[in-house]
């Protein structure tokens, strides 16, 4: 008997193997090497610095400003993923005509990438040549500026614009994976659809609804691509995303120890999050 449950356990480890070496390749390895090379400075980053770039991270005006923005910014979409992403849903949700087109169409920009959303945003809402402003000109309203007067709420729309088809599938899921006995059993009761939106379908949503957040706010501290493509960081430092931070260190300042620190606080910030969101989200599961 203790053969044969050695036999399996060799057996479990050869299937595992090929996971560990991945990750560690490819997971492990990297984040060692940022924590390493966090510890150095000089143009080559070949220098022993201890802790002195962490220690600098914490009196970095313009990094305070960067991480600032940048949890404004996951905020932003993650709310606005959440609410739009489950309000579309519930929309699309019902025997409507034509819905799997509007779903699908819903679900294109998600498909498109950064960049070219990016570029595709900064030509619509140039001041200039902009078809947006053309529109607002032609209806006989007044033009915007819309990368000077709101630009982190501009982003914040662009992400929500791209993103929020992806959430509306998640919540297409979950509203599917909801048996119908529930709903039939509160119309027997009595119960009226907002109180079955807030009392069946919501909770009932929770596992969805903490999956689509912790994914958003960590898409959300990882931006990189609004700021550099659409708004370059500007104007005045409104829209200068952590990671957009981190590469201007990086690759334009020439400092590769200092940037590879901020990496290293960013997965710090990011773990913490992500662990505080699962353990609120346990203590919120419902089950009926």
């Amino acid at each position: 008997m203790r053969s044969l449950n050695r036999r399996y356990a060799v057996t479990a480890y050869l299937f595992l193997l090929p996971a560990v070496v991945f990750f560690g390749i490819f997971f492990y390895l990297p984040i060692a090497n940022i924590l390493s090379t966090g510890t150095q400075t000089g143009p080559q980053a070949n220098v022993p610095a201890g802790i002195d770039n962490y220690v600098k991270a914490f009196g970095d005006a313009a990094m305070h400003n960067s991480f600032k923005v940048t949890l404004i910014f996951a905020v932003a979409t993650t709310v606005g993923s959440i609410v739009l992403g489950l309000g579309l849903a519930l929309l699309l949700d019902r025997p409507l005509k034509g819905r799997v087109v509007f779903r699908a169409a819903l679900l294109v920009p998600y498909l498109t990438s950064v960049a070219i959303v990016g570029l595709l945003w900064r030509n619509i809402l140039d001041p200039q040549l902009g078809i947006l402003n053309r529109l607002l000109d032609s209806a006989g309203l007044p033009q915007q500026q819309w990368l000077n007067t709101h630009p982190l709420a501009t982003i914040v729309a662009v992400t929500l614009w791209q993103h929020v088809g992806y959430t509306m599938v998640l919540f297409l899921a979950g509203l599917q994976g909801i048996p119908e006995t529930y709903a039939e059993a509160a119309k027997i009761d009595g119960a009226s659809p907002s109180q079955q939106f807030w009392r069946i379908t919501l909770p009932l949503l929770a596992p969805t609804t903490l999956f689509v957040s912790v994914m958003s706010v960590i898409s959300g501290l990882q931006a990189f691509g609004q700021a550099y493509i659409i708004t370059g960081g500007g104007p005045a430092n409104q829209t200068d995303l952590y990671v957009f931070h981190v590469f201007n260190v990086a690759f334009t300042s020439r400092d590769f120890g200092y940037s590879s620190a901020l990496s290293f606080l960013l997965l710090i910030v990011i773990v913490l999050f992500t662990t505080l969101q699962l353990r609120a989200g346990r203590r919120a599961e419902v089950q009926y």
